[in-house]
C-alpha cells in the first residue's frame, strides 16, 4: 500500500508515541470528492462490505418469499456481538426456513459480548454457530440458496450465490475484482480499490426506493441498517453509538484489518477509509473525525467524545494519553 497519508497519533507525556497512515476517499454523484493516501490502493473490504453481499438477499425476492423484517436485513449486513437477541434472531430466522445451525458455513467463536460470554462459562455451554458475527449474513446466505434452490456449500467460490455477489460487487464499484480471499466466517471477499468501494457506497446513499430493483434494493438496506443499530454491531460498540448518534440518516460498517465505510444518503456521499497497519483503534478515531467534518456528526455528541479525540486511561482511571487525527487530517 503504498504513499498512504499520515491519519491517527498518539501522544503520551507531551511526545509523539504510536502514528497511523492510511487511505481514504470520500465519492459523491459526480465522482471523487476528497482522498487521502492513494485512492487507487487495492484492499480487502472485509466485513465493510456486507451490504453489498446482501443485494442478492433482496433483488433475487428470497427475502420477500420468507417475510423477512427490516430488522432481518439489517442482521445480514451486521458484525454482531452475539448477544443474546443476536443470537435468538439468527436462530429464529433459521427456523422459519427450515433450517438450522449446523446448515451455517461459518463457524463458531467466542460470542463477544460479555454477558453471552460469562452465561455460556456459568453453564458450561459451547458457543455454536449463531455466535459467530457473521451468522446473520450467513442466514442471509441460507436464503437465498434455498431459494435459487442451489447446493448447500454456498461459501465455495463457484456457487450461484457467491457468482451473484462477485457481479454485484463489480457493478457497485465500477471495476473488475483484483481477486478474492476467504474472510474470517469462510466466505470470499472480493478485492477491490478503495475509490470502488466508496463509489459503491455513494450508489447506496444516492439510491431510491422508487429507482429500478438494485437502487431499491440498495434503499432499503441502508434504511434497516439506520432503523435498527443496535443489530449491525451492538451495544457500546462503533457502528451503533454513532449511527444512534447521528439520528438515522448515515449507515456505517467496520470492516477487520482497520476498514471503515459510511453511506451519507442526505449527502449522497459514500466513504471508504483503510488503516494500513490494520489495528482498529485508529480507524474508529479516523471515521468519527470523518463524519464530523461531513456535518453529520454533532462533535460534542458523547459518543463523539469518546473517540474524538480517544482518551486512554489506565488501570487507576488516569487519562494518560491521547488519541487524535494527525495535521491535515480530515483538515
Amino acid at each position: 500500500m503504498p504513499n498512504p497519508s499520515p491519519m491517527v497519533e498518539l501522544w503520551r507525556g507531551g511526545l509523539l508515541e504510536s502514528s497511523h497512515a492510511g487511505h481514504a476517499v470520500i465519492w459523491g454523484s459526480g465522482g471523487m470528492v476528497e482522498a487521502w493516501g492513494d485512492p487507487a490502493t487495492v484492499i480487502f473490504p472485509r466485513s465493510s462490505c456486507k451490504m453489498i453481499q446482501a443485494l442478492p438477499l433482496v433483488e433475487t425476492g428470497a427475502a420477500d418469499a420468507v417475510g423477512l423484517t427490516e430488522a432481518h436485513l439489517a442482521l445480514a449486513c451486521a458484525s454482531h456481538q452475539g448477544e443474546a437477541r443476536h443470537v435468538k434472531m439468527a436462530g429464529d430466522w433459521l427456523s422459519t426456513i427450515g433450517l438450522a445451525e449446523p446448515d451455517l458455513r461459518c463457524g463458531a467463536h467466542e460470542p463477544y459480548d460479555k454477558t453471552e460470554r460469562n452465561r455460556l462459562i456459568k453453564t458450561d455451554e459451547s458457543p455454536c454457530q449463531l455466535h459467530n458475527n457473521c451468522s446473520g449474513k450467513h442466514c442471509g446466505f441460507l436464503t437465498v440458496t434455498q431459494h435459487l434452490k442451489a447446493g448447500p456449500e454456498y461459501v465455495e467460490i463457484d456457487h450461484p450465490l457467491q457468482r451473484m455477489i462477485r457481479d454485484a460487487t463489480e457493478e457497485a464499484t465500477g471495476e473488475t475484482v483484483a481477486g478474492y480471499g476467504i474472510d474470517g466466517c469462510s466466505a470470499p471477499n472480493f478485492a477491490v480499490s478503495l475509490s470502488g468501494l466508496a463509489r459503491a457506497m455513494a450508489a447506496f446513499a444516492s439510491a431510491s426506493e422508487s429507482g429500478d430493483a438494485r437502487s431499491r434494493a440498495m434503499h432499503r438496506l441502508t434504511r434497516a441498517m439506520m432503523a435498527y443499530p443496535e443489530l449491525v454491531a451492538g451495544e457500546g460498540e462503533t457502528c451503533t453509538d454513532l449511527m444512534r448518534a447521528m439520528g438515522g440518516r448515515v449507515a456505517i460498517k467496520y470492516g477487520a484489518e482497520s476498514v471503515y465505510t459510511a453511506i451519507l444518503p442526505d449527502q449522497g456521499l459514500g466513504m471508504a477509509i483503510k488503516i494500513t497497519d490494520g489495528g482498529k483503534r485508529a480507524v474508529l478515531t479516523a471515521i468519527t473525525s470523518l463524519l464530523v467534518r461531513a456535518g453529520v456528526l454533532d462533535p460534542a455528541h458523547p459518543a463523539a467524545q469518546a473517540r474524538l479525540p480517544a482518551v486512554q486511561i489506565n488501570c487507576r482511571g488516569l487519562a494518560v494519553a491521547e488519541l487524535h487525527t494527525s495535521p491535515g487530517f480530515p483538515d
